[in-house]
């Protein structure tokens, strides 16, 4: 939890960088551009309670409601140009939230992609699809989350899935909903791993530049 908002469940804080990772001066590439224009397209603003809307631009975690926050923009950026959404992907998005990441994912799948975020908090999946509603992005939704399972098996597989929660260790109920050719970005006892599956399985690559700390996955 941060020290200034205590009491929130921390979403996406980098809390430590060894290193390495790009900084917003480096030249970005095709990849990299095309998720820096989603971001600019879908302000963060929209999807804050106005009561922290005027700290929009500051590179933290903000208050949501129901203990939860909106996560830092440098976390998501990296985590969105790890996924590498190409347009016309089938996506999943796991602890929607405030519904911003969904929306980030919409505008890089296109009209001919969807978008499924999944929250496990009823309140917030009400206000992620009001915030959603505000943008036109009709190939997206937020659903609430099943007792006791994780992501959508019933829509599996998916050709990315971003995870915005940490389980601990990389569930394998997750992994099982990924297609082929598919990829995954997820924070697992602090480590961001990205999940790969191909014809021969599934391949697992840690980030060993930063250390994150989010919410533990429900």
């Amino acid at each position: 939890m941060t020290k200034d908002e205590p009491g929130l469940r921390e979403a996406g804080v980098v809390v430590l960088r060894r290193g390495g990772g790009r900084g917003d001066g480096e030249a970005m590439n095709g990849r990299d551009r095309r998720v820096a224009r989603a971001m600019r397209s879908i302000g963060r603003a929209a999807f804050l309670p106005p009561s922290v809307r005027s700290r929009a631009d500051v590179d933290a975690p903000l208050p949501i409601g129901h203990g939860a926050t909106n996560s830092q923009p440098w976390t998501v950026r990296f985590m969105l140009e790890l996924l590498a959404v190409p347009p016309g992907a089938r996506v999943l998005d796991v602890g929607s939230g405030s519904g911003w990441t969904t929306a980030l994912l919409a505008e890089l799948t296109g009209p001919s992609g969807s978008v499924a975020g999944v929250e496990v908090v009823r309140q917030l999946v009400d206000l992620g699809t009001r915030n959603l509603d505000a943008f036109a992005l009709p190939w997206a939704e937020i659903v609430p989350a099943a007792p006791g399972t994780l992501g959508l098996p019933e829509r599996a597989p998916f050709d990315r899935i971003l995870v915005s929660a940490d389980a601990g260790a990389i569930p394998a109920e997750l992994e099982a909903q990924l297609a082929v050719g598919g990829r995954m970005v997820l924070p697992a006892a602090g480590v961001m791993w990205t999940v790969e599956r191909d014809a021969a399985g599934l391949h697992r690559t840690p980030d060993a530049e930063h250390r994150f700390a989010f919410v533990p996955l429900a």
